[in-house]
């Protein structure tokens, strides 16, 4: 089978950017689930619920287009990778049916909201929590058998796992006091200061925490990160971290209000950009490359040309909706 390198880059350049798609336009909303219970009830919970109900059914998006395009441009990634993460992907399915089901319901029935409120903070958790899971459990490896699985049901079960589970909790988090700094007024906007500022310290010390377990996981790992001359450019990704960490703290001591936000989006750029430092060019860490499993050319060109069109009209819906639902946000919704 004659596989187009340059097909396979571009195409998983597409799935990158659909998967931190997802997580810049999904992580916030989980994140606000997440905080749902320190915020009071009425007025607060009002407030974070509403400055995320117009866009956050269709921050999915990006999560069927990524798994989708692995299935297809993929197939060998998807078919070694899927039944290695099923139950953490399951876990996340079913958290992301919790969090949608428990959003349309707390409106529509307000004599069993804090059942509801309870739902959409649980389902938020276990879908964030799986998906730092999953990831945790790709970085350290999957084992191979030709081409297949080879590994046990509870392979992605381990310590590195949890840390990058809890990690991506605090994350999101992070992500989503910002936006709610960005986005609300008053009671709701002074708490969301303090928890921006508290998680940006969780966040920080999960990134340092992660990244330094990431280099004991692989020697390859720690060659890509600290083998001469690449360091000299490697290097410039925790530098970077740090200045990003002081603009963000400065940017919150000065009450500034879309700042906040888009430095925590700075942060998670910079460790998605630390992935694939890590990762290139292999999809399965050390077994398999982007080019070994792609699809052959003529389905990676006949997709190509699909999301040539549906992507742009996907940015351009998504950015018309933010646009629209622009400014602050009341318990009445968007004013």
């Amino acid at each position: 089978m004659y596989v187009n390198t340059d097909l396979a880059t571009i195409w998983a350049g597409i799935i990158a950017f659909a998967i931190f798609a997802y997580i810049v336009m999904d992580g916030f909303d989980l994140g606000i689930g997440i905080l749902f219970p320190v915020f009071g009830v009425g007025e607060e919970r009002d407030q974070a619920m509403n400055s995320i109900a117009p866009v956050w059914d269709g921050n999915e998006t990006w999560l069927v287009l990524g798994g989708g395009g692995l299935f297809a441009a993929f197939p060998l990634a998807y078919a070694i990778i899927m039944p290695a993460l099923y139950p953490p992907i399951i876990a996340m399915l079913l958290g992301l049916v919790f969090r949608g089901v428990a959003f349309e319901a707390r409106w529509r029935d307000p004599g069993h909201r804090r059942w509801w409120d309870l739902a959409f903070t649980f389902g938020s958790l276990i879908a964030a929590f799986a998906q730092g899971v999953a990831l945790g459990a790709l970085l350290q490896g999957i084992d191979v058998d030709g081409r297949a699985y080879g590994g046990a049901w509870l392979d992605w079960l381990s310590p590195f796992s949890m840390l990058t589970g809890i990690s991506l909790v605090a994350g999101y988090a992070l992500l989503g006091a910002t936006w709610l700094i960005w986005k609300t007024e008053g009671g709701t906007q002074a708490r969301a200061y303090r928890l921006a500022s508290r998680f940006g310290a969780l966040t920080l010390a999960a990134i340092a925490a992660v990244s330094a377990s990431t280099l004991t996981l692989e020697y390859e790992y720690y060659q890509r990160w600290l083998g001469y001359p690449g360091v000299l450019l490697t290097a410039q990704v925790p530098l970077l971290v740090g200045i990003f960490a002081f603009a963000f703290y400065r940017s919150l001591k000065q009450r500034r209000e879309a700042r906040p936000f888009l430095l925590a989006l700075g942060l998670f750029a910079l460790s998605f950009i630390g992935l694939g430092i890590s990762m290139f060019p292999y999809i399965v860490p050390d077994s398999v490359t982007i080019w070994q499993a792609a699809a052959p050319e003529s389905s990676q060109l006949f997709m190509l040309a699909g999301a040539a069109v549906l992507v742009p009209v996907i940015l351009i819906y998504t950015g018309w909706a933010y646009w629209v639902f622009r400014g602050k946000v009341g318990t009445e919704g968007y004013h």
